[in-house]
């Protein structure tokens, strides 16, 4: 998805280059059909080409993705996702990315006053 939403429309061998350690063109065929018939991606035919784009915003894609992982990996716990995020990351962050995740947790504490 991430692929799709970079640059669209795009071709399966297009979307195959794109990818990082990519399996077999047949494999993102499949993908992609299987991502076709959910609804999440759509075609059209440019040429002999069949040329892909996806259907949902990347903010809607991103939310139901993290939905996923908190449910999957975490038991739907936020807090339990954030401190597994600051333990495997939380030395490379910079004080200017502390300072902003400070500044959201000040504004959740005032939100649930």
């Amino acid at each position: 998805m991430d692929v799709l939403h970079e640059e669209n429309p795009i071709s399966a061998k297009d979307i195959q280059l794109k990818m990082p350690d990519p399996p077999s063109y047949s494999a993102v065929r499949a993908l992609i059909t299987r991502m076709v018939d959910k609804g999440v991606v759509a075609f059209s035919r440019e040429g002999t080409k069949y040329m892909y784009r996806p259907v949902q915003a990347q903010n809607s894609v991103q939310a139901s993705a993290i939905s996923r992982l908190l449910k999957t990996f975490f038991k739907g716990s936020k807090i339990k996702a954030v401190t597994a995020l600051l333990d495997a990351d939380g030395a490379e962050m910079d004080a200017h990315e502390i300072e902003e995740l400070e500044r959201k947790i000040a504004r959740l504490k005032k939100q649930s006053k």
